[in-house]
């Protein structure tokens, strides 16, 4: 069972989480992230370190920490609960105060960050003592690792995670934090933005769990995003080839790495609302159970990069020039469209875009747009579904659309279109596909 930001980010929600964590006595693994605008803090708090401002830093650090202090009296109510959740505070932040004087570096940006998530996992374990819930804590830092590019060693983790466990036989809950881990270096880490979904499926495919709960503010995947579009509705079983689409095109639900752990040990994910536990939400299992369009994502911050050249005309091994460039600087591409003269596609990071740029410049004439977005379509066996490509591009008729990318996947349809007309865009296809 994993907890979001705003599941835990006040005292009252905490409660709510441990009603909801004992409501049977099933085994479990409880992940949590940081209270919600924690990270963000500590990511000022970095910044301020990192331009050498530790005036800002430690003002930031403050009110933090007042933040805090201000969290427990309403979360716990004994002397001796109040006073160890004070001893946590005093022992993360007593750590902040020291790294101002300390030269910044990246790797103390990673043990900033994981602060959020080892105070939230602590405090809670407080809460459970004081209302007399049995628990273990998981100390995420001794089995979470990731190896030297950045994934998962979920050998690894399969192993440290089980020897933990079995230092507890008669411990039916277990709390731990999402998001942070130990690199190649045994350095602190972390599994980057939304990391604590990710965490919570790795360790149900160590653990080989019955199911993966994530619990958040919303109930379910929705059809379309709900911040642009009035109405929407809940879909209540996806596969998991069209959670992993929408999760990877834009559905912030959903961390995208998160869905093959489970995937590959094939152990359902459910999506819930932490504030109407009762509610439906989504399953993400094996089965799609029905065909047809299901649900629209959108991934902003796109790259458009076309590389325009009449060499390619019958040269074989163009493509495989062009994609060792981004391969070499590790950059995966979204999205892909060719003619005889040109190819385009999208990347979602400038990172090493001009890099990336003058390496291609041999192959051609090269042209960047920025301020781009990719709409998906997703579902199962869209591709084959009957008229969908007649209501699909109806409704946008007014959208100018730069790529379009159909067939690579019975799941997804792909379309590059301007940031600008994003909120468009998802509007009318809100109405055009789902008559809403």
């Amino acid at each position: 069972m994993k907890f979001g930001g705003t599941s835990v980010g006040r005292p009252e929600r905490m409660h709510q989480v441990a009603d909801l964590i004992t409501r049977d006595d099933e085994k479990k693994i409880v992940v949590l992230s940081a209270l919600s605008g924690t990270t963000n803090a500590l990511v000022a708090i970095s910044q301020a370190m990192a331009e050498g401002n530790k005036n800002q830093a430690r003002q930031l650090i403050e009110e933090l920490e007042q933040h805090y202090q201000q969290f427990i009296l309403s979360l716990v109510k004994t002397e001796t609960a109040i006073t160890e959740a004070k001893t946590v505070i005093a022992d993360h932040f007593e750590f902040l105060h020291i790294i101002l004087r300390i030269s910044f570096s990246e790797a103390l940006n990673k043990d900033i960050l994981a602060q959020g998530e080892l105070l939230s996992t602590k405090l809670f374990c407080v809460y459970l003592k004081e209302a007399g819930i049995q628990h273990g804590y998981l100390p995420a830092l001794e089995f979470m690792t990731i190896d030297s590019y950045d994934e998962p060693q979920i050998g690894a983790i399969r192993i440290k995670l089980n020897q933990w466990l079995s230092k507890s036989p008669d411990t039916n809950l277990f709390i731990t934090q999402g998001y942070i881990s130990r690199n190649a270096r045994g350095e602190v880490d972390n599994l980057k933005r939304g990391g604590s979904d990710y965490s919570a499926s790795l360790i149900a495919a160590a653990i080989n769990a019955s199911v993966c709960e994530i619990w958040t503010d919303i109930d379910g995947m929705h059809n379309n995003d709900p911040r642009i579009c009035e109405q929407t509705r809940p879909v209540h079983i996806l596969s998991f080839d069209e959670a992993a689409e929408l999760a990877y095109f834009g559905a912030k639900i959903l961390h995208p790495a998160s869905i093959w752990p489970a995937q590959f040990n094939n152990i359902p994910v459910k999506l819930l609302n932490t504030m109407q536990p009762d509610a439906r939400g989504t399953v993400i299992q094996q089965d799609a159970e029905s065909k047809g369009v299901k649900a629209v994502a959108a991934k902003d911050g796109i790259y458009a990069i076309r590389i325009k050249s009449s060499r390619m005309l019958l040269a074989y091994g163009f493509l495989r020039k062009v994609f060792e460039v981004f391969e070499k600087y590790r950059t995966s591409i979204d999205m892909i469209t060719t003619s005889e003269v040109a190819v385009s596609v999208t990347i979602d990071s400038a990172v090493h875009l001009d890099a990336i740029s003058r390496e291609l410049e041999p192959f051609g004439t090269v042209i960047i747009e920025d301020n781009q977005t990719i709409v998906s379509v997703v579902g199962n066996e869209i591709a084959e579904t009957e008229n969908v490509l007649l209501r699909l591009f109806d409704a946008i008729s007014d959208v100018p659309v730069r790529m379009v990318s159909y067939g690579g996947s019975k799941h997804n349809i792909s379309l590059l279109v301007p940031s600008a007309y994003k909120v468009a865009t998802l509007r009318a296809l809100n109405k055009g596909l789902f008559d809403l």
